[in-house]
C-alpha cells in the first residue's frame, strides 16, 4: 500500500512540475487547431515606422481576438526595412532572443520583443522582416558580396511558444526587391506542439513550383503559413483569389496574410480549408486595418468525419462592397495578348454561346447562357465580357516568369481588348450588372507537365472569388497510360451569378519543362513520353470531332 502511495505522489509531482506535457497532448490530439492571420496598415515610412509596426504587432499579438489562437501569422515588409535589418538566429541552435539577448545587444530590439511576445503570450508567431547576413557565415556561396560584407534577404522567423526561433525561410522568388536570393534555394517546414507540420513561403513564390509546390508535392506538406505584400493584378491575379484557388487545387490548409493598403493595391488576407473552401478572409477597399482573423482549422490528419464536427467561426455579415478604380488600385494583366472573342450581349435579351477559341494549337471551349437583368438606375456603367485562351509566357518584366496556358471569361470596362483588366470608376448603385449568368462551362484538355498545377481562378466585384460549393470542378485523365488532363469547370446548375469579374482555368505550368508535345521527340522519349503511345500527339486533336459536328450544324443552319 505504501509503495503504491509513493507512486501516486511521485506522478502527481511530475505533472505538477510539467503542466504543459498534458496541454500539449490534448492539442496534439485535437481535431483542429486556432489560427490568426494578420491584416496590417503599415505607417507611412519614417525613422520611427518600425517602432509604431512593432507595437501594432504585439498589441495584437495580446488582443482579446487572438486570445484563442495557436499560431498567428503577420504579413510580409511591414515590420522594419534594409534601414534597420537584424540578424537571425540559425533555428538548429534554439536560440531564444528573449532570454539570451535581453539588451538587444547582437538582435534587434523588434526582434527581441517579439521573442518575449511569442513567449508571454504563448503562441506560435510568424513574422516576416528584413534580414542581414554576414556573407562569410556562407563561404560556399562564391557570388560577389556587397562592400558592407552583408547579405540582405526577405525572411520568414517563426517563434514557438517559449519565444524561441524554431524556423527562418528566405524568399527565393523576388518581386523587384533590393535584396538577395539564397545560395541554393530553401525548403523549409517546421513542427508544432499541435501536432502539424507547416511549410512556408512568401507572397510571390506561391506562382512556383519551388518551393511552394515542391513542398505538397514532394513532402506531403498539408498546411502552410503565408506572409504577403501582394499587389492585386485584374482579371486572375488578385490577392484571396490567388490564395484560395491555390489552396484549393492543392488541397491544403493556407494562412494567408496581407499587408493593407489598398490605395496601392495592397490587401488579401485568409484562412482557407482546402476543397472545402474559404474559411474567413478579407480584402479592404479603403485606407486599410490592422485586424487579426481567426479560424478553427479542421487537421487532414483526421478523418473528415471528424473534421465535419469542426465548429468554424461565424463571418461578420456585411454589407456588399462593390470594387471600383478609386477604392482599389489595380495592376493589369497583359490580355491583349490573348485570343479573344467580345461577348456579344444585347440589353434586354437573354442568350447562350457554345464557342471553342484556340491559340495555336491550345484550344477551350465555353459553353454559357445568361439572362437579362433590367436595369433601374439612368447612366449607370456596366462591365461588358470577353472570351480568351492564352498559351504563353506571362509577360511581366524584371521579375521571375512562369507559363501558364489560360481559358477564360473576363470583363472589360468597354468593348476594346484594351479596356479589360480594370475596374469600373463608378461606386454603388450607378455601377449595374446587365446580365445573370445562368450557365458557365469551361472545358480543355490540358497537357500534362513534370510540374503543372490547375486552377479553379473566380473572382466576384468585391474582389472576393466564388466559394466551392458554388461551382464544379473536374480533373482526370481519358486513361492510365494518357499524357492529356481533360478538365471541366461550371458553375452549379443550381448557381447563378451576376456579379462576376473572372471565371477562368488558370494552368499554371511554371517553366514549361517536359511537357508533353513541347520540344522534339528526342526530348519528348527523354522526359517519359514514348512515342506512339495513347498519349495525343497533337494538343488540339481532341477538337477535331466536336469542330466536325459544328461544322455540319452551321452549314444546316
Amino acid at each position: 500500500m505504501a509503495k503504491n502511495s509513493w507512486r501516486l505522489l511521485l506522478v502527481c509531482l511530475i505533472l505538477g512540475l510539467m503542466p504543459g506535457m498534458s496541454q500539449q497532448a490534448a492539442l496534439a490530439d485535437s481535431d483542429y487547431y486556432t489560427a490568426g492571420v494578420v491584416e496590417f496598415r503599415q505607417s507611412i515610412l519614417s525613422a520611427s515606422a518600425w517602432s509604431d509596426s512593432l507595437e501594432g504587432y504585439v498589441e495584437i499579438i495580446h488582443s482579446e481576438n487572438a486570445s484563442a489562437t495557436d499560431i498567428i501569422v503577420f504579413p510580409e515588409s511591414t515590420l522594419n526595412s534594409v534601414g534597420s535589418t537584424t540578424f537571425v538566429p540559425n533555428p538548429d541552435d534554439q536560440i531564444n532572443p528573449c532570454l539570451s539577448d535581453p539588451n538587444a545587444t547582437y538582435y534587434e530590439e523588434f526582434l527581441v520583443t517579439l521573442s518575449c511576445a511569442a513567449r508571454n503570450a504563448s503562441k506560435y508567431i510568424v513574422i516576416n522582416l528584413t534580414e542581414k547576413q554576414k556573407c562569410t557565415d556562407v563561404p560556399e556561396d562564391t557570388r560577389p558580396c556587397a562592400s558592407n560584407g552583408l547579405n540582405v534577404f526577405n525572411t520568414n522567423v517563426v517563434f514557438d511558444r517559449q519565444g524561441v526561433v524554431v524556423s527562418r525561410y528566405r524568399k527565393v522568388h523576388l518581386y523587384g526587391e533590393a535584396k538577395n536570393n539564397t545560395y541554393l534555394p530553401e525548403l523549409i517546414t517546421f513542427e508544432t506542439d499541435f501536432g502539424v507540420t507547416f511549410g512556408h513561403f512568401i507572397c510571390f513564390d506561391i506562382l512556383f513550383y519551388q518551393p511552394a509546390h515542391q513542398l505538397v508535392v514532394e513532402q506531403g506538406i498539408t498546411d502552410f503559413v503565408y506572409p504577403a505584400m501582394w499587389f492585386s493584378q485584374l482579371p486572375f491575379l488578385t490577392a484571396v483569389q490567388t490564395q484560395q484557388g491555390w489552396a484549393y487545387a492543392n488541397d491544403v490548409n493556407l494562412l494567408a496574410s496581407g499587408a493593407s493598403r489598398p490605395s496601392i493595391g495592397n490587401s488579401g488576407s485568409g484562412i482557407y480549408h482546402g476543397r472545402s473552401g474559404t474559411l474567413t478572409s478579407v480584402m479592404r477597399q479603403d485606407s486599410g486595418e490592422r485586424t487579426i482573423y481567426v479560424a478553427q482549422v479542421p487537421k487532414y490528419t483526421r478523418s473528415i468525419s471528424l473534421q465535419k464536427r469542426v465548429r468554424r467561426s461565424t463571418p461578420e455579415i456585411k454589407t456588399r462592397q462593390v470594387a471600383s478604380s478609386s477604392s482599389f488600385y489595380m495592376k493589369r494583366d497583359y490580355v491583349q495578348n490573348y485570343e479573344s472573342d467580345l461577348l456579344q450581349i444585347d440589353q434586354g435579351i437573354s442568350g447562350t454561346i457554345n464557342r471553342t477559341i484556340c491559340q495555336g494549337s491550345f484550344c477551350c471551349n465555353f459553353d454559357i447562357a445568361w439572362r437579362s437583368l433590367e436595369s433601374t438606375v439612368q447612366n449607370g456603367s456596366y462591365y461588358s465580357y470577353r472570351l480568351g485562351t492564352y498559351d504563353g509566357w506571362r509577360n511581366e518584366q524584371q521579375v521571375d516568369a512562369n507559363y501558364i496556358r489560360n481559358c477564360a471569361l473576363f470583363t472589360c470596362s468597354g468593348d476594346s481588348i484594351d479596356d479589360c483588366g480594370t475596374l469600373l470608376p463608378t461606386e454603388g448603385a450607378l455601377q449595374q450588372p446587365r446580365v445573370a449568368f445562368t450557365r458557365l462551362v469551361i472545358e480543355v484538355t490540358y497537357p500534362e507537365s513534370r510540374e503543372f498545377l490547375l486552377i479553379p481562378d473566380t473572382l466576384k466585384d468585391n474582389l472576393l472569388p466564388l466559394e466551392p460549393n458554388q461551382f464544379e470542378w473536374s480533373q482526370q485523365k481519358p486513361h492510365e497510360d494518357s499524357y492529356v488532363h481533360e478538365v471541366r469547370f461550371a458553375l452549379k446548375e443550381s448557381q447563378e451569378v451576376s456579379n462576376l469579374l473572372t471565371f477562368a482555368i488558370y494552368g499554371n505550368y511554371y517553366d514549361n519543362e517536359c511537357t508533353f508535345g513541347v520540344g522534339t521527340e528526342e526530348e519528348q522519349l527523354a522526359c517519359g513520353y514514348r512515342s506512339g503511345s495513347s498519349g495525343l500527339t497533337i494538343l488540339g486533336g481532341w477538337l477535331t470531332m466536336p469542330l466536325v459536328i459544328l461544322v455540319i450544324t452551321w452549314n444546316r443552319a
